[in-house]
């Protein structure tokens, strides 16, 4: 597969940086306001400082982000109990507007890993499990250069 499987794996990669940014677009968000509600729903509240350094972002950016998704009634700001000067960012819900949006590619993945074998599909998210480390421990990386 040599070079074709990187050509392959970077059209792949494209294409799903592609369908965040159209997915955002559609429902009236940033890409990274869409982004920031994903790791919200996947890990639950965070504080301020803990979205931005998962979303990139620094400070100042964090907070507009904040601001936006909570003027939208994405997200809510609740103070940290026993720590008046902290607070957590907690998702208050997505619209019905991202399920909609979100379900056709959502369809049409699902028909793709259906079409697979179970063992193939262990193969394949054992795969995504262990990408998912590897691009982590690399951003880790990056910020720490």
């Amino acid at each position: 597969m040599g070079s074709d499987a990187s050509e392959v794996y970077r059209r792949y990669l494209s294409a799903v940086m592609l369908h965040g940014q159209a997915s955002a677009r559609a429902v009236d968000l940033g890409a990274t306001d869409l982004y920031a509600l994903n790791i919200l729903e996947l890990t639950g509240p965070m504080t301020p400082g803990e979205l931005g350094t998962r979303s990139g972002l620094t400070t100042g950016p964090t907070t507009r982000l904040i601001d936006r998704l909570a003027d939208a009634g994405y997200v809510r700001r609740v103070p940290v109990p026993g720590d008046r000067r902290k607070v957590l960012v907690e998702l208050v819900g997505t619209s019905a507007e991202f399920d909609e949006m979100l379900a056709p590619a959502r369809r049409r993945i699902g028909e793709i890993i259906g079409s697979y074998t179970p063992e193939q599909r262990e193969v394949l998210f054992d795969y995504f499990i262990r990408a998912a480390d590897a691009y982590r421990d690399a951003t880790e990386d990056l910020r720490t250069e």
